[in-house]
């Protein structure tokens, strides 16, 4: 919501300053995607903590189970 907030702004600024409309798109267009980068790398890291606590307990529980019991399927004899 906030980025939507913040392209109508951008865009109001534009068109009283007296750029063109062509230049508003633009400038719009890479509003968008400069906010759309922010939002995907904010998720990114806002998820880090779980993903790290996740692979942790895969390889804990992988290292409980045991090594012999799942790598004997993968490896040639």
């Amino acid at each position: 919501m906030i980025e939507f907030l913040f392209l109508l702004v951008f865009a109001m600024v534009l068109i009283f300053t007296g750029v063109s409309l062509v230049g508003m798109a633009f400038a719009v267009l890479a509003g968008f995607v400069v906010m759309a980068l922010a939002g995907m790398i904010g998720v990114m890291l806002k998820l880090l903590p779980w993903l790290i606590l996740i692979g942790v307990a895969v390889w804990l529980y992988r290292g409980k189970k045991g090594d012999c019991q799942h790598r004997g399927r993968y490896h040639r004899r």
